[in-house]
Formats: C-alpha cells, structure tokens, sequence
C-alpha cells in the first residue's frame, strides 16, 4: 500500500540538491564482438528486483532487417540499482535470425514477466516480421522459450507488412487484462491483449492513426490512454477510448514536444489504490527536432496537462524507459550520447518537483 508524507523543510531542501548519478549499464566500447547495444526496456518484478533489457547489436547498429545477428540480453539487479548482474542473454538464434526492440509487461496477479520481441529470419523470409514472446515465473532469473504470436495479434493478410510490437513496455488494467501496443506501418497502430494472464492474445482490430511506438495505460475512470510518436510534427499525439479499444478520440499534445522518438509513460500513483492524488510520468527527449534533452514530467489530471519537468541529461538522448522502484523512487533507463552509452538513473518525485510534491512508501 502506498502513504504519501509531506517531508520537513530540510528534506525538502536536501531534494533539490540531489546529483544524479547515471550508470551506464550496457556499453558496446566494452565489448570487441558488439557494434551497440539499443532499445532499452525496464521494469520492477514482483518481488522488487529490477530488470533491464536491450538489443545487443552484433555486426553494425542496424535494425532488425538490417542485421543479421541481434540478441535480446538483460541485467538484473536486487537492490534497487545500487548493483546488477553481469550481462546475461535471454534470446539468441543462429546466424542470419535476430531478435530485437524488448518490451515487457508484469502481471502483477501472477508475478509472470512477459518479454515482447521482434523477429525477422534474413537469409530464408528477409522483411518478413514475426512477433514473439518469451516469460519468466521467477522473477527474471530465467526465461521459457519463445512463443510466436504472430497468427494471434495480426492478419494473414499483414504478412509482408512492416509491422511490430513496440518497444519498451506494455501495462495491466484493474480488471488484470494485459495490453500492448504494435504498429503496422500500411494499417495503424493498432492494440493487442490478453485476458486469461497471457495464455493465449488477441489483436483488437481497430486502427488508430496516426500514430507509430506508442505507449498505453488505463486512466483512473477506465479510459484507455495511448501517447504515440508521429513521424514529422514535433509534438506528440494522444488516443483516448473509452469501450475498451472500440473507437478512439484522437488529437495532438503540443505541449509534449517531441522529435519522433520512442517516449515512456507510467503510472506513479492513483487514486484508486489510495493515494493522495493521481499523478503520471512521461519521459523522452524534449526537443522538437533532435534527440536531446531527455526529460521527466509529472501529469496531476490523468494526462490533460503536463507539469514543465525536470530535464535528466540535456546532450543526445533517445528511447527511454520508466519504472517505480520498491521504495518509491523513479528509474530511467535511457540511450545516451548518441546510442553509445545506456544509462540508468534512479530519482525521487521530490527531486522532480523540488520538494513540492513529497512520497513516501510504505507497506
């Protein structure tokens, strides 16, 4: 259960001085054999343990039809970040097959981690996408095989299509169904879901446009939100439904600026679950036509406005992802300096909003 506390004037002021420390948790410059390490994906597993995922890119830092040879591998760590685990590696085929973009989604009623990924065999069915899954009952310490769920959360007809499963992170309803996003690029953005804790998925076959790696939560009133990367504007766009997925209201941010860049949005806390307020999280690079800049906002009003932030790091940042830690505090793990560092960074709200807005979790 969460309780927020107002601190006393000296925490409050200790708030605003914190350093951030930014741990570079996947570094190609360390490693002969790998090109780069991109698309970083984060979350909290039921027991606490943080886990981090990413394409490790072996021949060059192409994307998935441009390389032969990517692996999806991960870092664990049991203290909140403070440490993690060598690198280890969850999903790797033989030459010629890649794996990439990770996203995951925890259910929060079994503990299953669910691990999302693209792909692509280049020497037998080059540009031919498959979507798949692999999940893990222990907490991220080991992984099942992959799943391939491409026959359930798309069309026969899309085969050829430039289709996947967004990177980053799925999320859970109240009423425990899990939902993720996947882009067709000649069909829509479209959601996928599953209703019996990831046995088996289904496509929700309504397009919503535009709209390209998106991200999806469900308000407090049960209204889905998506906020979508598109491609040209330099701001980004917002999708609200209302029947679960039937119809969507579709409109720009243009307080959200944004370069076309894979962004993260989470849930901090609602008021549904007994806290003071409703608060979301957003973050991604804040500039309208560079990858730089990346920043953290707190919305109070369930996305309708969005606070000015606190900026994480202002040189070349790219994809991000967000995760809440045990004791409450906010882990970024997001691509940095021009995709050659993947750091993480660990802040507290009272840092965000320079002692403002104060939390404290407790059981």
């Amino acid at each position: 259960m969460m309780s927020l506390l107002v601190y006393p004037q000296e925490e409050q002021a200790s708030a605003k001085k914190q350093e951030l420390d930014y741990i570079n948790l996947f570094n190609a410059e360390d490693r002969e054999d790998v090109s780069c390490y991109r698309i970083p994906s984060i979350i909290t597993a039921q027991n606490g343990d943080l886990i981090a995922a990413i394409d490790e890119r072996v021949p060059s830092c192409g994307d998935l039809k441009l390389s032969k040879d990517i692996n999806i591998v991960i870092r664990r760590s049991d203290d909140s970040g403070d440490s993690w685990s060598e690198i280890e590696t969850v999903v790797d085929y033989p030459l010629g097959r890649s794996a990439s973009d990770p996203s995951m989604i925890v259910d929060e009623t079994t503990g299953v981690i669910f691990l999302f990924f693209n792909f692509m065999d280049l020497d037998k069915e080059k540009d031919v996408y498959y979507l798949k899954v692999i999940k893990s009952t222990d907490h991220g310490k080991t992984w099942s095989l992959p799943v391939d769920l491409t026959s359930q959360i798309t069309k026969p007809e899309w085969r050829n299509d430039f289709k996947f499963i967004t990177s980053g992170r799925g999320t859970q309803t109240r009423n425990g169904k899990l939902l993720h996003t996947l882009v067709n690029k000649e069909n829509g953005l479209h959601l996928f879901g599953s209703d019996d804790h990831g046995e088996s998925w289904y496509l929700i076959d309504t397009p919503i446009l535009p709209g390209n790696e998106s991200k999806v939560i469900e308000l407090v009133d049960g209204t889905w939100m998506i906020n979508s990367r598109v491609k040209g504007n330099g701001e980004r766009y917002v999708h609200l439904s209302s029947d679960e997925g039937k119809s969507w209201v579709s409109k720009s941010d243009p307080s959200l600026i944004d370069p076309g860049c894979n962004a993260s949005l989470i849930r901090y806390t609602s008021i549904n679950d007994g806290a003071d307020k409703n608060r979301l999280l957003f973050s991604n690079a804040r500039m309208r036509d560079d990858r730089k800049n990346m920043t953290i906002r707190i919305s109070y009003d369930e996305g309708k406005t969005w606070t000015e932030g606190k900026t994480i790091y202002q040189g070349s940042s790219a994809y991000s992802s967000m995760t809440i830690l045990p004791n409450g505090d906010i882990g970024l793990f997001f691509e940095k300096d021009k995709y050659r560092e993947n750091a993480f960074v660990r802040v507290t709200l009272e840092w965000l909003t320079d002692g403002r807005d104060c939390y404290k979790k407790t059981k």
